[in-house]
């Protein structure tokens, strides 16, 4: 039975039991607490939740939901059991059946013969688990569907309690096993081996609320859900395993036709080496979740759900080049597993050119890094090996991620590979480093998009030679020309390029200070440098845009820098060293530097803390570094080894590898020793007055201060004094007495807001008379629909809607308000108790009145509001609203 067909069995079975046929929702919803779809439950939370209600007619509702799970990436294709993509197939309730309705709807799908619609599954081979004290369930088993009492078993919460890991809707399961024979493992049911007894379906029997605790069965139960829900969970894919009569879920006909295809392009054979077939399994599996995920709109990024496409995608390419393909492969295994998924999602049709397209880009760009990757590897690799260690080094793994865009991932398995260990501990200090000095807006001039190989041979035999620290012009060399990602040998007027030379004076961006800026001239040439960067650590890449004349390869250069951004950028970058250690003095020494950009005149420094400061931390803060600043301490650097610098006390940020040379910049003696290799002024006092403007949140356990210095920072201070000036001019106060005289006209004009306040909600109460006189009677209910004057709030209108059912309570009645605010149509529907009684539901009106006037909304039975923008369609809608009304 192919997999397509068992869905519409499913599908067709609960129809006609009554239940709503839902469509699976994107893999991607609104949720903050998931990157994916994880489960078939997930799309259904605000019912289960009792947020909604939920829109079935019968209260029941069957979906097959799209899931990704991708926590075990590195378990797929080690097992036969593990999936990133898979279907869950399932059947809710929310209220209305419960236990034995769940058990005997699943029953009969998986035991009625095929001719009858079910999938012929021999119930000699089924076995079940229960909570341990669930005898109802057991029961239900043994005396109502005739499950013998040998093949229940009773299992603990780990394996038979369900909840959402969070307080709130939990209860037992049970669940339904096949047994697939002695081949597969040993006798004794699900709790002996779950290998050999495969679980099937999942029935939750959601009846209890749960409190705080830790683990899946760690936690109180805090009493009964006012409703009892079902929520179930069958495998397609386990299923079609049976179905199908197969081994695994990979020889199925969804993916065993990629194996097929992946056989075909690499030559190797599945079935004859386990790590082959974990490879092919690999590729299999990831071809369906990319494709999957891509339908759905994501594509391959750098962080969030784009970096798990990305991963995917590239662990597929890696896999068959190790089974012997070589060239591009996704497009012909994005093909076969839409041939084989479009039969159980059409709208892949729509997209199959959009699906390739993005698969072949990330194929392409990612072909260059993994053979430039691999090399280098193999060379790290071989020099660990050589000196009898076992472990490569987190800086290695770091490069090789950072330089040549060699995921860390690839580095771990193919260290695993080689028999080597990856110091992963090294990498993550390395990666926090890079991540906390990645500026936004420069992103792009990062080589984000740029094949770094380009540069592998300057950067392994001509790296740049650095004289900045001593002069501010040079002679140089043009080693490199590259324009538009690929090696010129020359540039001419209006062109940007990328220059290489031999030397220069120019600061390449790092440890949080941006590159300078400046010109390099040759003959009549003048190239404006707008910003250098680094590749490797070791190459300086000057771009730059050719405002006159030409530039050749080879050619002999004059290299300035633009004097004024230096000393701005050295100002910034020598106050953000005293400001960290200002920051220590007052917070102390777990407030590390966790990140820095320092550019001409402003600053921004990230450090890791869970509090926020008080005013008077920051102004402590402020007045420690400005007093370092007037102290006119020398700035003294000091090159040495690495063993040496930890001995004199100096700090080491980031826990980076320094390598065995390292810069020390000493201020002020114990008063601040770092490790840096930016440029700094020679004594604090050239700094100028440093102005703190402020601290914030950038993440959990992370603040950030940010402050102007120099030039920048007495313009600052100067508008803030003229800005108090002024303040104090038009109060008639001395600007010492400003916060008071503020705080006292606040007061008034807080007092004068609640004032006016109060006489509207007044003249609000008042027109409820005059609105009651509008009601008419429709049956037996008081219904009260008009629009109010143009103006009224959305919050007017509840003040008023809540006093006018108030005013109506004892009777049954409903109150419908609109009016036109601005562009804005907001609506409130609300019903007295008796009017709810009766079967009317606010909630269910809003809506109506909704498609009326362009709008939506929604709430409880009692109260219900939302908003449009037709105004035009009110009358309508209330038309709509009463004709409603008058079915109750």
């Amino acid at each position: 039975m192919q997999t397509h067909e068992i869905r519409e069995r499913f599908t067709e079975h609960f129809v006609k039991a009554g239940h709503a046929a839902v469509p699976s929702a994107s893999l991607i919803l609104d949720d903050p607490t998931l990157l994916f779809v994880n489960a078939g439950m997930v799309p259904f939370k605000p019912y289960f939740l009792g947020q909604q209600n939920p829109p079935y007619e019968n209260g029941t509702a069957t979906s097959i939901q799209k899931c990704v799970r991708t926590l075990d990436i590195d378990e797929v294709g080690i097992t036969t059991r593990h999936n990133t993509f898979f279907q869950m197939a399932g059947n809710f309730s929310f209220g209305q059946y419960f236990k034995e309705g769940a058990i005997t709807h699943a029953w009969t799908l998986l035991t009625d013969p095929v001719a009858e619609g079910g999938f012929g599954l021999d119930p000699e081979r089924l076995w079940v688990t229960v909570y341990l004290d669930d005898d109802e369930a057991a029961e239900i088993w043994e005396k109502k569907i005739g499950v013998p009492a040998a093949r229940i078993q009773r299992l603990g919460m780990e394996d038979n309690y369900w909840s959402m890991g969070v307080p709130g809707p939990c209860g037992p399961c049970s669940e339904i096993y096949y047994d697939r024979g002695p081949a597969y493992g040993n006798e004794g049911g699900p709790a002996a081996d779950d290998n050999r007894y495969m679980e099937i379906w999942n029935l939750v029997f959601m009846e209890f609320e749960r409190g705080e605790g830790d683990g899946k069965g760690n936690f109180p139960i805090v009493g009964e859900l006012p409703k009892k829900n079902i929520d179930t969970g069958m495998g397609v894919e386990r299923i079609a395993c049976l179905l199908q009569d197969v081994d695994n879920v990979y020889e199925t006909d969804l993916l065993r036709p990629v194996i097929d295809a992946a056989a075909q392009l690499t030559g190797a054979t599945y079935g004859e080496k386990q790590e082959d077939d974990v490879r092919f399994r690999v590729i299999a599996d990831h071809s369906r979740t990319g494709m999957m995920l891509i339908l759905d709109g994501v594509t391959p990024a750098n962080e969030g759900r784009g970096y798990i496409l990305r991963r995917l995608l590239r662990r597929i390419i890696r896999s068959a080049r190790l089974l012997g393909a070589r060239g591009e492969t996704l497009e012909t295994f994005m093909t076969t597993i839409m041939d084989t998924m479009t039969p159980s999602y059409p709208e892949i049709l729509d997209n199959r050119e959009r699906i390739t397209r993005v698969a072949v880009a990330e194929e392409r760009a990612f072909l260059k890094t993994l053979e430039s990757g691999t090399h280098l590897f193999e060379e790290a690799a071989a020099q660990v090996k050589s000196t009898g260690r076992d472990t490569l080094a987190g800086q290695q793994a770091f490069t090789l991620h950072d330089t040549y865009g060699f995921p860390i991932d690839l580095t771990l398995e193919m260290a695993a590979e080689a028999g080597l260990e990856v110091d992963m501990t090294g990498f993550e200090t390395a990666m926090a480093e890079q991540k906390a000095r990645a500026k936004a807006d420069n992103k792009a001039k990062k080589h984000a998009h740029a094949d770094e190989s380009l540069y592998r041979e300057w950067v392994d035999n001509h790296p740049t030679e650095f004289t900045g620290f001593s002069e501010l012009t040079g002679d140089a060399t043009v080693l490199g020309l590259v324009a538009g990602g690929q090696a010129v040998t020359q540039a001419t007027e209006g062109q940007d390029v990328e220059v290489i030379l031999d030397t220069t004076p120019m600061y390449a961006e790092s440890g949080g200070q941006l590159g300078d800026r400046g010109r390099i001239l040759t003959g009549d040439a003048v190239l404006d440098v707008n910003d250098v960067q680094k590749i490797g650590k070791k190459l300086w890449i000057h771009k730059a845009t050719v405002r006159s004349g030409g530039i050749d390869l080879g050619s002999k250069v004059r290299v300035e820098v633009d004097g004024d951004w230096r000393h701005g950028a050295r100002q910034a970058h020598t106050a953000t060293h005293l400001i960290h250690a200002a920051l220590r003095q007052v917070l102390g020494p777990t407030a590390v530097q966790a990140g820095s950009l320092n550019r001409p005149g402003y600053l921004r420094f990230d450090f890791n803390y869970t509090d926020s400061l008080s005013p008077g931390q920051l102004d402590e803060i402020g007045l420690i570094t400005n007093q370092a600043v007037d102290a006119d301490w020398q700035v003294n650097t000091v090159e040495t080894s690495l063993d040496e610098a930890k001995k004199m006390g100096a700090m080491a940020l980031f826990g980076e590898n320094y390598g065995e040379n390292v810069r020390v910049v000493e201020i002020g003696g114990p008063f601040s020793l770092e490790l840096c290799g930016g440029t700094h002024v020679e004594h604090s006092s050239q700094i100028g007055p440093v102005a703190l403007l402020g601290e914030s949140s950038v993440g959990s356990g992370a603040r950030r201060i940010e402050a102007y210095s120099g030039m920048d920072s007495f313009r600052y201070l100067s508008k803030e004094a003229a800005l108090a000036g002024g303040l104090a001019t038009a109060l008639k106060a001395p600007t010492d007495e400003l916060p008071e005289r503020i705080s006292q006209l606040t007061e008034k004009l807080k007092a004068a807001e609640k004032e006016i306040e109060n006489l509207h909600r007044q003249q609000l109460a008042a027109r409820t008379g005059e609105l009651l006189e509008r009601a008419t009677r429709i049956g037996d209910i008081t219904v009260l629909a008009t629009r109010l004057s143009d103006g009224v709030s959305a919050g007017d209108l509840r003040t008023v809607a809540t006093d006018l059912r108030g005013r109506l309570a004892g009777t049954p009645a409903v109150v419908a308000l609109a009016a036109a605010d601005g562009t804005k149509v907001p609506f409130i529907v609300g019903a007295t108790k008796e009017a709810v009684e009766k079967g009317v539901r606010s909630g269910d009106l809003v809506k109506l009145l909704a498609g009326y006037i362009d709008g939506r909304g929604g709430g409880k039975p009692d109260m219900a509001q939302g908003s449009g923008a037709d105004v035009d369609g009110l009358e309508a809608g209330f038309a709509a609203l009463r004709d409603e009304i008058g079915k109750f």
